[in-house]
């Protein structure tokens, strides 16, 4: 479901919540859906229960999951995941693009590259 890179600069609690608006955005998590409790996710991905529930929290406060006392944390369907999704999405080309920069390519060469992956070619090319 998701995966945790422990080597990354990114805070756990960060990669999880991508991982469930990406998931969600995939369409592999619909509205309704019920996530993990925090404990079986925690023991699944080797983690401190505190960071799941920090995650869950985040998604909580920007509309992507709601929790039922008692019953669980359960998939939101209202624009407000639309919305984190779409933020999400913006801030991880935010990211890659400062990435690329930073690593030496030109404006030209990555606006090159967006129009290639919009025509459904590889950005490699």
């Amino acid at each position: 479901m998701i995966t945790i890179d422990y080597k990354s600069r990114v805070p756990i609690y960060d990669q999880i919540t991508g991982g469930i608006i990406r998931l969600k955005a995939l369409g592999v998590l619909k509205a309704g859906d019920k996530l993990p409790s925090v404990r079986a996710m925690a023991i699944d991905l080797g983690i401190n229960p505190n960071t799941v529930q920090r995650a869950y929290n985040i998604l909580e406060a920007d509309g992507v999951i709601y929790s039922v006392a008692g019953k669980g944390s359960f998939i939101s369907d209202d624009n407000k995941a639309a919305d984190a999704i779409l933020s999400a999405a913006k801030n991880t080309f935010r990211q890659a693009v400062e990435q690329a920069r930073q690593a030496g390519l030109d404006e030209a060469t990555l606006k090159r590259m967006i129009d290639t992956v919009f025509k459904g070619g590889n950005a490699d090319d």
